[in-house]
């Protein structure tokens, strides 16, 4: 990463603790990697300052009875970057990137519920004069993603024996539909729960006790439910630059539907492969890609997803930029946070995007 400190070994391996069990503590962690506490504490606050990782909580609102939709917006020219950044500041948004030479932007909605994704999808985007093409996909099943700890790059970083004594945080990922059949109802004194775990992930029970009004008690019980329900994940969010993946790409894949979950699971054992889901659309599956250089992008598009069976054919489409990461948002190669609670629903590109 540009002007941070390199990444060392220990640091590899914190961020892999962090990624088995985002809410360990740092003495949990350091009996785990035989290193000091003030030495993990030390070097998970640099990483953190450095932009490269960030511990946050995500609600899933697949949970919550609603839908996910991944958004492809063809764009006029010149206008990407501040369509871009208006998505950005929505809490409803999740993940935005530039990509096809700077003419489109792709996004992943989140929205709590219908009336939320409506105002977006329906009435707010369609009318900002910027955007020329909406294509909206809806993810019909997950085979990989919303734990960091899934992303098998940083498989081996620590031995079986270090990430059993680290314990887990929450449930471990299955591949299950997007929306679940018993949707669960929020109290506020979860939405308070949840709004400082977006904040900081690794917030302690006393800081979560304080934002809902309650007890350090009633908060350790009432997370341990969120977390089995899958209401909220803790995820670690890394900047995927400073371990070397510098080429990123979204990859759209036409299978033929017999072959759908075979080849969704195949890439989901991959470690170039961040997220893939089974989507609607004339491409039934989406995945990020991570890998070191475009070279390496060119060989594991080719030589290992073109051989899988079934499919049929596959755009490659590389990301120019990232914007926001899982409710993060990116500028360059670091994290630096989430966007500002003031203007979190606000799309406001329209005005501007008309003078054009």
């Amino acid at each position: 990463m540009r002007g941070s400190v390199a990444i060392q070994p220990d640091d590899v391996r914190i961020i892999r603790a962090l990624q088995v069990a985002p809410r360990a503590s740092f003495a949990s962690m350091a009996a785990a990697l035989d290193l000091t506490e003030s030495t993990v504490r030390r070097r998970y606050r640099r990483l953190h300052a450095d932009g490269v990782i960030r511990v946050i909580g995500v609600v899933n609102p697949g949970a919550l009875g609603q839908s996910r939709w991944l958004v492809r917006l063809r764009c006029r020219p010149g206008s990407v970057a501040a369509i871009a950044g208006a998505l950005a500041k929505r809490d409803d948004v999740n993940w935005v990137a530039l990509v096809a030479a700077g003419s489109e932007v792709t996004c992943a909605t989140q929205s709590r519920d219908e009336a939320q994704r409506e105002e977006l999808l329906g009435r707010r985007l369609p009318r900002t004069a910027a955007v020329l093409d909406i294509n909206a996909f809806a993810m019909l099943r997950q085979f990989m993603g919303g734990r960091g700890h899934y992303w098998a790059a940083l498989h081996g970083a620590l031995s079986p024996r270090q990430e059993t004594m680290l314990g887990s945080d929450g449930p471990p990922f299955t591949e299950s539909p997007v929306v679940t059949d018993d949707p669960v109802h929020l109290t506020g004194e979860d939405e308070k729960i949840l709004d400082a775990l977006a904040a900081d992930g690794r917030a302690s029970l006393v800081g979560l006790a304080t934002a809902a009004g309650s007890t350090p008690g009633r908060v350790s019980r009432r997370l341990h439910t969120l977390l089995l329900q899958r209401v909220v994940h803790i995820d670690v969010e890394i900047a995927p630059a400073a371990l070397g993946y510098h080429a990123r790409a979204n990859l759209w894949l036409r299978v033929h539907p017999s072959e759908v979950k075979n080849v969704g699971r195949s890439l989901a054992g991959e470690p170039e492969i961040a997220f893939v889901a089974a989507i609607s659309g004339p491409f039934n599956i989406h995945a990020v890609a991570h890998c070191r250089d475009f070279d390496e992008l060119f060989a594991f598009t080719s030589d290992r997803i073109g051989r899988l069976p079934g499919l049929q054919s596959m755009e490659v489409s590389p990301v120019l930029r990232h914007v926001k990461q899982a409710g993060t948002l990116v500028s360059g190669d670091r994290l630096v946070g989430p966007p500002a609670q003031a203007a979190a629903r606000g799309i406001e590109c329209s005005d501007n995007s008309r003078q054009r």
